[in-house]
């Protein structure tokens, strides 16, 4: 079967006793075959052993089904049986293959299409379990990867925007522009994005395009201003001196404003080849003492309560 015409999923987001409302298939020797059908159920024992050894890449559902296995989620997260820890769960479990699928997705439109229900569901969980946003922080990828990267700098950036009083509307904006506040560096080298020291002049030259190379790719989408405000100003500084406008304080844009501070705040606490992750606490507080020029102070301050929501839970 050719798999483009399927979509990956995890098998932990597959309740154990509640019949799939899909046809399930697993990749074998680079083939994909039929491995549960609609209105069969698997055991938890069979799910937590495949669990075990499921990387994200051996599960798939056709893409006919899409809209089937998303109505499956949101089933999960409306329902008693499970408490806040696990729909964070299940919500983010279901989103990282498609993060992944996303930013494999050659064409935009479609990967912004697939995105809008998630981030949705992501709101949707804040505004209905008050304490979601410190189980989905707590859940956070410690690894950098691309895909783990921009979905934790949306989480973050729609708690932040939640502390800071931003309504419904503007949180799900929010979301998307924080998942693809990176876009543009589809378009630079893919040597410059992996290498493991420091970049020469030349290539932290092209890597500082980044910002220029998306507003040009979501200029060609049916997206917010504010969405491509978070992208072409992720990594403009408060005090004036960041790029690629050097624009100041209050002229930033709020949504360039937070995914700075979200996208920093990730950096410093994920694990990557040159650099040991920091206590989440502490690496506000270094961007508050240390850093604290490049971002708005009363974001600052508010990040800090949405860290301490997550301690709390």
């Amino acid at each position: 079967m050719d798999a483009t015409n399927f979509f990956k999923v995890r098998i932990n987001t597959l309740i154990p006793g509640k019949p799939v409302t899909f046809d399930l298939y697993v990749r074998v020797a680079g083939q994909i075959i039929m491995y549960l059908r609609n209105g069969d159920q698997l055991t938890k024992d069979k799910v937590d052993r495949l669990s075990a050894k499921d990387s994200g890449s051996h599960f798939y559902i056709r893409d006919t089904e899409r809209v089937g296995y998303r109505d499956y989620v949101h089933e999960q997260l409306n329902s008693d049986q499970f408490d806040a820890f696990q729909k964070a769960q299940i919500l983010r479990e279901s989103s990282m293959t498609i993060m992944e699928e996303l930013f494999e997705q050659p064409d935009v439109s479609i990967a912004l299409e697939h995105s809008r229900p998630m981030v949705k569901e992501f709101v949707h969980l804040m505004d209905t379990e008050p304490t979601a946003m410190a189980h989905l922080i707590s859940l956070s990828g410690h690894d950098f990867y691309t895909y783990n990267h921009s979905l934790d700098v949306a989480i973050y950036s729609m708690g932040l925007a939640d502390a800071l009083g931003f309504n419904k509307k503007e949180l799900e904006e929010m979301g998307l522009g924080a998942l693809f506040h990176d876009i543009g560096k589809r378009q630079v080298s893919l040597d410059i994005l992996t290498k493991k020291g420091p970049l020469d002049d030349a290539e932290w030259a092209q890597m500082q395009k980044h910002p220029q190379y998306g507003l040009i790719i979501l200029n060609e989408q049916n997206v917010s201003d504010a969405v491509k405000a978070a992208c072409f100003e992720h990594h403009e500084s408060f005090v004036g001196n960041g790029y690629p406008q050097q624009l100041p304080g209050q002229d930033i844009h709020p949504f360039g404003r937070i995914v700075a501070i979200t996208d920093t705040y990730d950096a410093m606490t994920t694990q990557r080849s040159y650099n040991v992750p920091m206590k989440p606490l502490d690496a506000v507080t270094m961007m508050k003492e240390k850093l604290a020029g490049r971002y708005d102070p009363e974001m600052l301050k508010a990040m800090h309560s949405v860290l301490f929501k997550l301690k709390a839970a």
